[in-house]
This record gives structure tokens, C-alpha cells and sequence, in this order.
């Protein structure tokens, strides 16, 4: 899966330091494993938020993967330490799994910082050659998200800027979204490299993205597409959220 954004740049010298957070001890130990072969440094494991939250603090990983939902009420306080995480020490990737499709979830992660971030279903890690490469990507700063989560994206959308749009360009912003390159949405879409530039360029002038928007303009399309406009700052601390603390008491950093 290739990043959505255009350059990501390459990912730090040396093995990547990870922290996971997962409370299937079964596939935590399958993804420790998966990663340690595959020459990541598991940092260390976490089986709840507050024990992610700590992991994080202590070690300063290169990336983390976190489940969306964990202990106690498995709802959202995996998502929950994920957006503190991206607001705290915005410099650590994130890929965060998820059981099912949770569109919400995707839209506020990027929302909060659009480097070095993927949303992926759980399902994708028993395709081992592209979960680590959607891994390595985030790692190196790309984004990577999930086609299942596009293509429930895709089918909600109503009246919108995206109307002006073309169906061969919402075809190419949708294979964008999933983070592919222009070489593989030629592929996808047995089309010319040129030809996708086109639609890209299309696509921006339509959404009135301009090279001296802040940030790169193929996230900020990305991000028209997924409805995720701007959202308000992760809290810097667990202790600012009321729910989350009344959930969690002491987890305060």
C-alpha cells in the first residue's frame, strides 16, 4: 500500500522502534514476532491505554500500533491514546487496527496530523507482505488507509464539492485514498501515469487546493474526500477529557 502522500521521505536510519498496544495475547504475540523477524524492535507491549500511554512516555518509539478498541469498555480508548499520542509527541507514527470499518475513527486520526498515520482492519495483518509494507510506510511518514474504509466512505457520501468531480476523478481521489501511487492507479485504472497526473491536477483545482497550501495537497484532497475537515486539537492530556479520565483515573501525563 503505497503512502498518500506524495514523498514521504525515508524512515529513520537503524530498526524502527515499536510499541504495540493489543489485549489478544494471541495476536500480540503474533505481531511481535511478525515484527521482530521482519527487523522491527518491539520497545515494548501494552494491554490497555494507560499502559500504552506509559509505554510511549518511557521509550519514545519510532512508530506505534494500537488497537481502536481496549480494555475496560472496549469502545474507543485505544483511538482515544492515539489522538493524545499525535498531540503530545506528533514526531511517533501511528497505524492503529481495527475489528470492523469505523469511519468516525479514521476522519479524527487524520484530522489530528496527516504524517505518518494508517488506519488498517485487522484482517490486512494475515497479508503479511502488505502489512509490513503499509508499516514501513507510516514509519518513513506516509499515510496508509485501508480500501475497505474508502469504499464505505465512497458509498455514504451525499451532496458535497466532490459533486463537481468527474467519475473518473472520484475514481482516482479513491485509489488516492487508499494510499496508491500514480504508477499503481495507472494500473488499477489501465490508464497512463500522464493521464492520472491530470486527473490530479484536475482534482485539485476543482477542491481549490494550491501549491501554497499548507501541507501537501494530495493529503488535504484526501482528506476533502473523507469529510475529515478540521477538527478540534487531541488534548494534550488523557486528564483533559472527563470521560476518558473517569475511565482511566491517573492516567495523567
Amino acid at each position: 500500500m503505497e503512502p498518500v502522500t506524495g514523498d514521504p521521505g525515508t524512515a529513520r536510519s537503524g530498526r524502527s522502534r515499536v510499541v504495540i498496544a493489543e489485549d489478544s495475547v494471541l495476536l500480540l504475540a503474533g505481531l511481535t514476532k511478525l515484527l521482530e523477524s521482519a527487523g522491527f524492535e518491539v520497545a515494548a507491549t501494552a494491554a490497555d491505554a494507560e499502559g500504552l500511554l506509559a509505554a510511549v512516555e518511557r521509550e519514545q518509539p519510532d512508530v506505534v500500533i494500537a488497537d481502536v478498541r481496549m480494555p475496560p469498555s472496549h469502545t474507543d480508548e485505544g483511538i482515544r491514546a492515539a489522538l493524545v499520542i499525535r498531540g503530545r509527541w506528533p514526531d511517533i507514527a501511528i497505524l492503529v487496527l481495527s475489528q470492523y470499518v469505523e469511519e468516525r475513527y479514521a476522519a479524527d486520526l487524520l484530522s489530528a496530523n496527516t504524517r505518518g498515520v494508517g488506519y488498517l482492519l485487522k484482517d490486512r495483518v494475515a497479508d503479511v507482505a502488505e502489512f509490513l509494507d503499509a508499516l514501513r510506510r507510516v514509519a518513513a511518514g506516509g499515510t496508509a488507509l485501508d480500501p475497505e474504509v474508502v469504499a464505505q466512505l465512497l458509498v455514504r457520501r451525499g451532496g458535497d464539492p466532490l459533486d463537481d468531480l468527474t467519475q473518473r476523478e472520484r475514481d482516482v481521489l479513491a485509489l488516492m485514498a487508499e494510499g496508491r501511487s500514480n504508477t499503481e492507479i495507472g494500473a488499477a485504472l489501465v490508464v497512463t501515469e500522464s493521464a492520472v497526473s491530470k486527473h490530479i491536477n484536475s482534482i485539485f483545482a476543482k477542491l481549490e487546493l494550491y501549491p501554497g497550501d499548507v501541507g501537501h495537497r494530495r493529503v488535504l484532497a484526501v482528506l476533502r474526500y473523507l469529510g475529515g475537515g478540521p477538527q478540534p486539537a487531541a488534548p494534550k492530556s488523557l486528564c483533559d477529557d472527563r470521560v476518558f479520565q473517569r475511565r482511566h483515573l491517573g492516567v495523567c501525563l
